[in-house]
């Protein structure tokens, strides 16, 4: 007999505290039942059942059988289920938070591409920029930037960008360029509002050195593009991720501050919940988001 079954034979009689229940539990017949038990001790040569007239249990024997039974009966139904959510078509609502200058403009441009491809998936999409908690706030995924501090979690790495000074043509000339970076005190900077550490730029020195600035400027904002526009409208210099202001130093309308400080890289990832298995929806947006960034960044937008 399959062994397989035998266990579960012998696990559903357990469960269900009877060969009559567990027969209609697996939908076969009493008698069939009891050929997988009786089968199963013999061919372990152990007694693993006390049956009585009014009550079936599980011996000391047995129910340390049971015990590891469920497990591997667990593990084989979970394999199974893993299967078919596999080869089923990506359905559901899925959950996704995201960066805001990111999301604005580049998730929000190509989700029309994705949800085309799988019409059976809704988005709810959350731009913030603020950190997430992915698991406690029913989140499916998350884009995020720089160091990964929650292991726990499952990541794709995306693509890169880099992070720059930027002002315009006009602002240089009205104020000058900054030379070292002591000389950005007397500059004016724009800041990301929304930053825990406040008005403050950590830098690296052409030798290596790490610095911060803290210098004031027109503007404070808690959104990318509106200080980009500030930077092209000569309001300032801003620190900028180059997915924000590629575009714009290719048509001329920003250069950068300081060209030899050394250029800051940033990982961008896909982050989800652990588990033993990606559910296909998902999946399917992981493996979209891959095709859609890999030839992209970390300069190149």
């Amino acid at each position: 007999m399959d062994r397989l079954t035998e266990m579960e034979a012998f696990a559903t009689v357990v469960d269900q505290g009877g060969f009559t229940d567990a027969a209609r539990k697996m939908g076969i017949s009493k008698s069939a039942v009891s050929k997988h038990v009786s089968s199963l001790e013999s061919r372990l040569g152990a007694r693993l059942l006390n049956r009585t007239t009014r009550r079936v249990s599980p011996t000391e024997i047995g129910l340390a059988y049971y015990d590891r039974a469920r497990r591997v009966l667990n593990d084989a139904g979970e394999a199974d289920a893993l299967v078919t959510s596999m080869q089923s078509d990506p359905t559901g609502i899925l959950r996704i938070s995201a960066d805001t200058d990111f999301g604005v403009n580049h998730l929000s441009p190509i989700l029309g591409h994705f949800l085309n491809s799988y019409p059976e998936i809704t988005v709810n999409m959350e731009l913030t920029n603020r950190f997430v908690e992915l698991i406690s706030e029913g989140f499916d995924i998350a884009i995020r930037m720089g160091e990964l501090e929650d292991s726990t979690l499952r990541a794709r790495k995306l693509t890169e960008t880099t992070r720059r000074m930027i002002a315009s043509p006009e602002y240089f000339a009205r104020f000058g360029r900054p030379a070292r970076i002591d000389d950005l005190n007397a500059h004016k900077l724009l800041h990301y509002s929304s930053q825990s550490h406040g008005n403050m730029w950590k830098l690296t020195a052409p030798s290596g050195e790490k610095r911060q600035v803290r210098t004031a400027g027109w503007l404070s904002v808690n959104d990318g593009q509106s200080l980009l526009n500030a930077a092209v409208a000569g309001l300032g210099i801003a620190y900028l991720p180059s997915f924000l202001f590629a575009e714009a130093l290719s048509e001329g309308l920003v250069e950068e501050a300081m060209p030899d400080l050394p250029v800051e890289t940033i990982g961008i990832y896909a982050v989800y919940p652990p588990g033993k298995f990606v559910q296909p929806k998902v999946r399917a947006f992981i493996d979209f988001l891959v095709k859609e960034f890999g030839q992209k960044g970390p300069e190149i937008w």
